[in-house]
């Protein structure tokens, strides 16, 4: 059987539009086999005391301009899905500014989880990564509960008018800006716009504290100057 899911998330983006962004959502009653996701000389085991976490999202219409051709991006991609932004992930943040990661022997998602979170993050192969790589830093969790906290701080995120301000000439604080103005108790210097090489908006990575409340970010965090010129694809995602 396929479960068709609808969710929608409405926010104020400029003072006098309100509109809601939706999106739809097929998820398939299996799910593909996932790989193993180990450490590498680039990318080592390391295991840091945590201080903090980032929660990264992705605007997935730019992702799939850039990606879409790809096999491994057909379900988010293709298949009548439609998303706006989706859950990269929830990384936790050492005390400096080395993190950990790969902390300890991942295990396999099991299938159910990896479909019950499908429509958060539409791929099972991101989903073990990220089990892999940052779930696996956070003591006491195990994959249900990671996805299910890294979920939670999704789906309590609200979004501004992103067809109206991919029409204005737009900076990344301006963006930050709207984002917080949808968001009680989210600031602009409480998240890090990135972009691609050409200005357009990848993701939004959201600073948390160790309770997973909104904080400011830490300077050496990069994303973008205030400044910045952003650009925001509204094609098909």
């Amino acid at each position: 059987m396929i479960a068709r899911l609808t969710l929608a998330a409405a926010a104020l983006a400029l003072p006098t539009i309100v509109q809601a962004q939706a999106y739809q959502c097929s998820t398939p009653a299996t799910v593909e086999r996932v790989r193993p996701d180990l450490p590498s000389d680039s990318q080592p085991k390391r295991d840091v005391p945590i201080g903090s976490y980032t929660l990264a999202i992705t605007w997935a219409p730019q992702y799939c301009k850039d990606n879409g051709d790809r096999a491994s991006s057909s379900f988010q991609c293709g298949a009548g899905n439609r998303f706006g932004f989706t859950l990269h992930g929830l990384w936790p943040d050492g005390v400096d500014k080395d993190w950990p990661q790969y902390c300890r022997p991942a295990d396999f998602v099991p299938p159910p989880v990896i479909r019950a979170h499908l429509c958060t993050t539409p791929s099972a192969q991101l989903l073990q990564h990220e089990w892999a790589k940052h779930g696996t830093c956070m003591p006491g969790y195990r994959p249900a509960r990671y996805f299910n906290q890294s979920a939670g701080l999704y789906a309590r995120l609200r979004y501004p008018d992103m067809d109206a301000l991919s029409r204005t000439s737009l900076t990344a604080g301006r963006f930050a800006a709207a984002m917080a103005a949808a968001n009680p108790g989210l600031k602009a210097d409480m998240m890090r716009v990135t972009a691609t090489k050409q200005g357009w908006l990848d993701e939004v990575w959201i600073c948390l504290d160790r309770r997973f409340r909104y904080r400011r970010c830490p300077v050496h965090q990069g994303g973008l100057a205030p400044s910045a010129p952003l650009q925001i694809w509204r094609g098909r995602g």
